[in-house]
């Protein structure tokens, strides 16, 4: 990973547990105003064509949206969903979901993060998503100060 979230410890705790550790998000880099996340390919995760489940394209774009908005936020702050949209574009079927976000604007407490996400096969990456998402700017949970 390349610059961590504020503070250092909240990419771990975004890792080691609920959602995001369940379904198995890596968080692959982030800079200020950008993240890549992934998602490696697992049969509980695809629907009944064998694609991707488009509940799990969209919870790793979120995800990716969130890392993005919060990387450059002042210390002890966060970044949540207050709005998402997501257009799938084809299916995703490779080994691999990578998603790729940045932050468009930031505005007060408001930003706006766009996130490209890619069926990866090898070498190859197939654009299956293209989302926007809105994030509201909290104060982060006294344990993550």
């Amino acid at each position: 990973m390349n610059t961590p979230l504020n503070p250092s410890n909240l990419a771990d705790a975004i890792n080691a547990r609920g959602f995001s550790h369940a379904a198995g998000f890596r968080i692959n880099a982030i800079q200020p105003g950008s993240a890549e996340v992934s998602l490696p390919r697992r049969d509980d995760l695809l629907q009944f064509f064998g694609h991707f489940h488009g509940g799990v394209i969209t919870a790793l774009a979120d995800q990716a949206a969130g890392i993005a908005v919060t990387s450059g936020l002042p210390k002890g702050r966060i970044g949540v969903t207050v709005e998402i949209k997501v257009n799938f574009l084809s299916p995703a079927s490779g080994n691999e979901l990578v998603a790729r976000a940045k932050t468009l604007k930031m505005s007060g407490s408001i930003g706006v993060a766009t996130v490209e996400v890619f069926s990866k096969d090898g070498a190859s990456e197939t654009l299956c998503a293209f989302c926007t998402a809105t994030m509201r700017a909290l104060d982060l949970p006294a344990e993550f100060r």
